[in-house]
């Protein structure tokens, strides 16, 4: 061990008379473990709601929707077929879109209506967790109503007062024409599921009816909305639905998930980086502790100082002592804030839940978030941005102290001792 990583390692433990140099010594270390911890953590739940945010999202919509610019789509089992050659595409289904109103005993609200393949729609999209019923009671199965199926959200069957196999009124807001005029359309169905996605949004708004009774009930003839797609790669979903338009050309439109949800992505980016820019200050706060540490040590030991080099020391050999002690300050809080850091952030559900256990405290209300936990989703190659930024900002606090301690005259220090 070289003389000046031993002596660096000794300032680190003050005497009993410097009894305040080593508090503030852990004060120093503290900053840095708190501000590398809560970096780790708090980047790691943002990384967790962003992955259950898309996962919901993707769960009950494509990857890719593909349409007509003039409105219906005709000939899309032909379509279909010549999507199977694209690169990149797993699976692709039919669907409608329209705006309904359903009805039950005095209780009505609008919804949006969507017509789904129960051949191939589940190939690409997943309604989330069926509480009551099943999608193949659509297609007739298990369906002893004599009445069109329907599926729909927790919230609305709610909102609507509807169990399974109830009928509900389903009104077309455009309407047929009548000798009376323009009549809305009205048909009874039955409830033969009850899903839930975990988005309120979706759970009180979505009813699935099966592809050929939207059709009849819609006077769509053969015509679909359009197509949605799965593909392998969702994050290679806009070049996928590039290539797709550049196959089908015109008339056809292909949007990917990301487009058709840029703005909330941007906006948990953009939150992403302002908390990072935010709990890095924390790790600067204790980078001025560092320094001002090793000031005060400098000015403690400035006799030690002025002996070695009357004893020969260098003053490069002086300013690496004290670099030694500030980067092993920032060292030692950046080991234990990455390990403190990870295994919260391994644990955070299990936390929650102990939380809840103990002082029947909801962190996350399920009919606010709809979560039961906490998410937490570690991103490794932050955890070494984290680490290198705090070693390197450490480094460079330890600096300036090491400086003036190598510039310090000796004969001017012993003159007065």
């Amino acid at each position: 061990m070289s003389y000046e990583f031993f002596i660096g390692l000794r300032y680190l433990r003050a005497k009993r008379k410097q009894t305040f140099i080593s508090v503030n010594t852990f004060i120093s270390v503290a900053g840095v473990f708190l501000g590398v911890a809560a970096l780790i953590i708090v980047l790691s739940v943002m990384n967790g709601f962003e992955i259950e945010l898309r996962d919901k999202i993707l769960g009950i919509n494509s990857h890719i929707v593909l349409m007509e610019y003039s409105g219906g789509m005709k000939n899309h089992k032909q379509v279909m077929k010549e999507l199977r050659s694209v690169d990149g595409v797993v699976a692709s289904t039919p669907f409608i879109y329209g705006q309904a109103m359903l009805k039950n005993e005095g209780r009505a609200t609008g919804a949006v209506l969507r017509g789904m393949s129960t051949e191939t729609s589940a190939d690409v999209i997943s309604l989330g967790k069926m509480i009551e019923g099943d999608i193949a009671y659509l297609s007739g199965r298990g369906n002893d109503t004599g009445l069109p199926g329907v599926i729909i959200g927790k919230e609305l069957a709610q909102n609507l007062g509807l169990l399974l196999f109830d009928s509900v009124e389903i009104l077309l807001p455009m309407g047929i024409p009548t000798p009376m005029g323009v009549v809305p359309k009205i048909k009874k169905f039955s409830v033969v599921g009850i899903f839930e996605s975990g988005s309120y949004e979706y759970d009180s708004s979505l009813a699935f009816v099966s592809l050929e009774d939207c059709k009849k009930f819609l006077n769509m003839q053969d015509e679909v909305t359009g197509i949605e797609i799965k593909v392998k790669d969702i994050f290679g979903a806009d070049r996928i639905a590039k290539a797709i338009e550049e196959k089908l050309g015109y008339p056809y439109w292909a949007r990917s998930w990301m487009v058709m949800n840029k703005n909330l992505f941007s906006a948990l980016k953009l939150e992403r980086r302002v908390m990072f820019i935010i709990l890095s200050l924390v790790v600067l706060v204790a980078a001025f502790n560092i320094i001002t540490t090793l000031i005060m040590t400098v000015m403690e030991k400035a006799k030690d100082i002025a002996i070695l080099k009357s004893m020969g020391a260098t003053a490069r050999g002086i300013m690496k002592i004290f670099m030694i002690e500030g980067i092993v300050i920032g060292a030692i809080g950046t080991v234990l804030g990455c390990i403190t850091g990870i295994t919260v952030a391994l644990n955070l559900e299990w936390l929650s839940r102990s939380v809840e256990d103990l002082f029947g405290f909801k962190i996350l209300p399920k009919g606010v978030y709809y979560l039961n936990d906490i998410p937490s989703q570690i991103n490794y190659e932050e955890v070494v941005v984290i680490l290198i930024a705090a070693l390197l900002i450490s480094f460079l606090a330890a600096i300036y102290p090491s400086w003036r301690a190598s510039r310090l005259d000796p004969a001017e220090v012993l003159r007065y001792e």
